[in-house]
C-alpha cells in the first residue's frame, strides 16, 4: 500500500441526487454527515470484482471515501426528496420492510393533522417542542420548517460549540433560522453535564409543566441527551451526581447501568419529562445511541416510565464497590423513592418512535462499500463489552478472515477460529453474523470490508487522555502486530458517529499491523500508553497525528462504527 493510501482518511458523506444529478445536502438521523458535495469522480477507482482494473488505474486505498445516499439498501434508485432540511422527509418517504420492529417511522402533516405511524394529532397553533442531544439542532431546524406555523415555543439543549461548528462547516441546513421560536442552550462541554445544561433542563421542565390537555409536545431525543438534561432531585447536587457517574464509568459500568442510576436521581429522566408534560399529548422522535435501541435507556428515558427499582440501583452500586461511599444526599433520594406511596408513574399519553440507529448507518455503509468493489458484510450492531476483549476479538477475526481470504485453512488458523468463536460467545453479541462473514470472505477473492457498530467500555486505570474509539484502535493495532499476517493488507478504524471520542476533538483513529514497530522507531511504547489509558496522546504524537480521525461535530450520534479492511497482496 502506498503512502498516500495509508494516509487516507475516512469521510462518511451524505449525498442525495435529485433530477439533473444535483447534489443535495441532507440530514439523516442515523448517518454521520461529515460533508455533502456534488459527486466528482473518485480519486481512487476500484472495479467490481472479478473484472481486472484498467491499465494505469491507481491502487485504491484500504480506507475508501464513502458516499451514502439515502436509498433503500440494495436499491439502485430511491425516493426523491425535495426541499430537504435536516431530518425532513417527503409526505410519503420510503419505509424499509420490518419498519415496526426496526423502528423506522412514517409521518406527514397536512390539513392541520400530524400523523406519526398509526396515530393522528390535531395541530392548531398548539405545538410545543423540546429536545436534547447531539443531533437535536438539525432535528429542531427540520421540525420548525415543517411545522412552524403551529409551533408556539421550543427549547433545546445541544452540545457547546455545535452551532459554530455547523456554521464553520457550511451546514446552514443544520441551523435554526433567525427569529426562530426555538430557544437554544449550549452546554455539556466534553460530554459532561454542567451549569449551562442545568439551565437548559430547568427551561425544558418549566415549558413542560405549563402545558394543558389541548397541547402537543414534540420531544426530540438523541445520544448525548443524558448529559444535556441534568436535573438532579434535591438535595443531590449536580456535582455529586456527576462525580458518581464518573466513578461508575471509570469502573466499567455500561450505558444501561449508568442510566439506571441517572434516572433514579433525576427529575426528568425515567419518565419525569413525560410526567411534567401531563396532561398534554407527547410524541418523542428518538435517535438511538444504545445497543438494542431500548427507549427506556436512550438519554435515560425521559419519556418512558422507569422499570427499575431502588434495589436495582443498590445492586449496581454494590457491584462496583461504591455503595459505602455514597453522599448522604444520594442515600436520601434513594430512600424517598423506595417509600414513594404512588409508585412508578405511567406514560400512556406518550408515543415513542425510534427514527434512526446504528444498524441503519451500517447498512448504508455496507451498500456503499459494495458499490466501491469491496465484499462487505455487517458483523454486528451490538458490539459491547470490555475494550480489551473487543480488541482481542478483532485481532483474532483479522487472522482468521485473512486465512480464509489468502490461504487454505491451516491447523493454526483452525485453532484461532475456535478461539474466535469462544471469545464471541463470551462477548454475548446477540446479532453477530460471524459465520456469514467468514463464508463471504472465503468466497471474496478480493478486497473485503467487515463492518460493525456498538459501544465498548473502558475501565480506566491511568490518568491519560483518550476515548473508547482511540483506545480500541490502539489495542487492535497492538493485536495486529503480534505475528505476521501473510500476504494481506489490513486497516482497522474505529470512530464515533458524533465526531467526538471522549473528551477529545478526534472522532477516533485508524491503525495498520505495522503500528507498533513504526511507533517504536519514533520512541513511542504502545503498551505504556495503553497502561495509562492515554490513547489520544499516543495518536497525537504518532506521525504527527496522521492516524487520528477528525470530522468535527457531525450533528448526529448513533454510537460507534468499526471498519476492518482486508485486501490480499
Amino acid at each position: 500500500m502506498d503512502a498516500e493510501a495509508k494516509r487516507a482518511v475516512l469521510v462518511l458523506t451524505l449525498n442525495l441526487r435529485d433530477e439533473g444529478n444535483e447534489a443535495k445536502r441532507v440530514f439523516h438521523p442515523s448517518l454521520p454527515e461529515v460533508r455533502a458535495e456534488p459527486n466528482p469522480e473518485p480519486r481512487f477507482l476500484l472495479p467490481t470484482a472479478p473484472r481486472p482494473a484498467p491499465a494505469g488505474t491507481p491502487t485504491p486505498p484500504l480506507l475508501p471515501h464513502f458516499r451514502i445516499p439515502l436509498r433503500p439498501p440494495g436499491s439502485t434508485s430511491g425516493p426523491r426528496y425535495r426541499k430537504l432540511r435536516p431530518g425532513a422527509v417527503e409526505r410519503q418517504p420510503w419505509v424499509p420492510s420490518g419498519a415496526e420492529s426496526s423502528g423506522a417511522w412514517l409521518w406527514s402533516c397536512s390539513s392541520g393533522l400530524l400523523k406519526v405511524r398509526d396515530r393522528s394529532f390535531q395541530l392548531r397553533q398548539n405545538l410545543y417542542l423540546v429536545g436534547f442531544g447531539k443531533a437535536v439542532l438539525g432535528m429542531a431546524a427540520a421540525a420548525e420548517e415543517l411545522l412552524g406555523q403551529h409551533l408556539v415555543q421550543g427549547v433545546i439543549s445541544v452540545p457547546k460549540g455545535i452551532r459554530a461548528a455547523m456554521e464553520h462547516a457550511g451546514k446552514q441546513e443544520m441551523l435554526l433560522k433567525p427569529h426562530s421560536r426555538v430557544q437554544v442552550f449550549e452546554g455539556a462541554e466534553d460530554n459532561l453535564p454542567d451549569r449551562d445544561a442545568l439551565r437548559a433542563a430547568v427551561a425544558i421542565r418549566q415549558l413542560a409543566e405549563g402545558l394543558t390537555a389541548d397541547d402537543l409536545l414534540l420531544v426530540l431525543i438523541s445520544g448525548g441527551g443524558s448529559a444535556l438534561l441534568p436535573a438532579p432531585i434535591p438535595p443531590v447536587t449536580l456535582e455529586e451526581k456527576q462525580t458518581l457517574t464518573k466513578l461508575l464509568a471509570a469502573r466499567g459500568a455500561n450505558i444501561q447501568e449508568l442510566n439506571t442510576i441517572r434516572k433514579a436521581l433525576s427529575q426528568l429522566k425515567g419518565g419525569g419529562l413525560a410526567q411534567a408534560a401531563y396532561p398534554a399529548q407527547v410524541v418523542s422522535l428518538i435517535l438511538s445511541d444504545v445497543v438494542g435501541d431500548p427507549v427506556e435507556v436512550i438519554a435515560s428515558g425521559p419519556t418512558v416510565a422507569s422499570v427499575h427499582s431502588v434495589q436495582d440501583c443498590l445492586h449496581i452500586l454494590n457491584h462496583y464497590g461504591l455503595r459505602a461511599a455514597l453522599p448522604r444526599s444520594v442515600k436520601t433520594v434513594l430512600a424517598q423513592s423506595d417509600s414513594d406511596p404512588h409508585g412508578p408513574h405511567s406514560c400512556g399519553h406518550v408515543l415513542n418512535v425510534i427514527i434512526g440507529s446504528n444498524a441503519l448507518a451500517l447498512a448504508e455503509a455496507q451498500r456503499q462499500a459494495e458499490a466501491l468493489g469491496y465484499r462487505a458484510v455487517v458483523l454486528s450492531a451490538a458490539i459491547q463489552g470490555d475494550v480489551k476483549s473487543v480488541a482481542r476479538f478483532y485481532g483474532l477475526l483479522t487472522r482468521v478472515a485473512g486465512a480464509h481470504l489468502t490461504l487454505p485453512v491451516t491447523g493454526a488458523s483452525v485453532e484461532e477460529e475456535a478461539q474466535l468463536w469462544e471469545l464471541a460467545a463470551e462477548l454475548q453479541l446477540p446479532d453477530l453474523q460471524l459465520k456469514e462473514a467468514l463464508e463471504a470472505v472465503a468466497g471474496a477473492g478480493g478486497p473485503v470490508c467487515l463492518l460493525a457498530g456498538g459501544e465498548p467500555t473502558v475501565q480506566l486505570q491511568g490518568s491519560g487522555k483518550g476515548g473508547r474509539n482511540q483506545e480500541l484502535a490502539l489495542r487492535v493495532g497492538a493485536e495486529l502486530g503480534q505475528q505476521p499476517l501473510g500476504p494481506l493488507e489490513v486497516l482497522f478504524l474505529s470512530g464515533g458517529t458524533d465526531g467526538q471520542d471522549g473528551p477529545t476533538e478526534a472522532a477516533g483513529a485508524w491503525v495498520v499491523p505495522e503500528l507498533t514497530s513504526q511507533a517504536a522507531t519514533e520512541g513511542l511504547d504502545v503498551a505504556a500508553f495503553l497502561s495509562r489509558n492515554d490513547s489520544h496522546t499516543f495518536f497525537r504524537c504518532f506521525r504527527g497525528g496522521a492516524h487520528l480521525l477528525h470530522t468535527g461535530l457531525t450533528g448526529t450520534n448513533v454510537m460507534d462504527a468499526h471498519l476492518l479492511f482486508l485486501r490480499p497482496r
